[in-house]
């Protein structure tokens, strides 16, 4: 058993620690909901040909219009991305990312491909969160997290939002005849939910 003196300490810690990191948690909750568009748009800037060529050979749309497609996903993945961080119009750049996810989908042909359509899901479930902690600024510390006493669409929407999120994690699991390995994911699954 810890001795109370010890006790009594490690019960100041965590209002300290949030005292100290209030004003930092919000962007960095941000930031972990945006960083895969993040990740997309500078990787489209360093393989700007490869992307070029993989649409214009996909969808034999031409050197022009392959180069729009990635300048439209290059600028609205960075662009939206910079929106969100800096608080400016952010259900505007909530709504252009989910528009550049609707255009991936049928674009990359992800539709048929169950674990990247799950992925992209659960994008759509970051999003949903970043939209409805967009509605009420200041009532939320972290992006997400409901407030007690509140029922609203907001609500319904962070609902959502957690709901697809937890799809990213069920891409985890394999499928494979192990007899250890299915309590193991489905233990792994549970955490992650709650």
């Amino acid at each position: 058993m810890l001795p109370k003196p010890l006790i009594k300490a490690n019960r100041l810690v965590p209002p300290q620690f949030l005292r100290v990191t209030k004003q930092y948690l919000p962007h960095l909750a941000r930031l972990c909901l945006i960083s895969t568009f993040l990740e997309d748009g500078i990787r489209m800037w360093f393989q700007w040909n490869e992307q070029r060529d993989y649409i214009e050979a996909t969808w034999s749309c031409g050197y022009f219009l392959a180069t729009c497609f990635v300048l439209l996903n290059l600028l609205g993945q960075l662009g939206g991305c910079v929106l969100v961080l800096s608080r400016n119009f952010v259900q505007y750049a909530c709504f252009g990312l989910f528009g550049i996810i609707a255009l991936q989908t049928v674009a990359y042909s992800i539709l048929w491909d169950l674990k990247f359509l799950m992925r992209n899901l659960a994008l759509g479930g970051g999003l949903l969160l970043l939209l409805a902690e967009s509605r009420s600024e200041g009532k939320s510390m972290f992006a997400g997290v409901p407030s007690m006493g509140e029922s609203s669409p907001k609500q319904y929407m962070q609902l959502g939002g957690r709901v697809l999120l937890v799809l990213m994690f069920m891409t985890l699991l394999h499928f494979d005849s192990s007899f250890f390995s299915q309590p193991a994911a489905l233990v792994y699954e549970c955490i992650f939910t709650i």
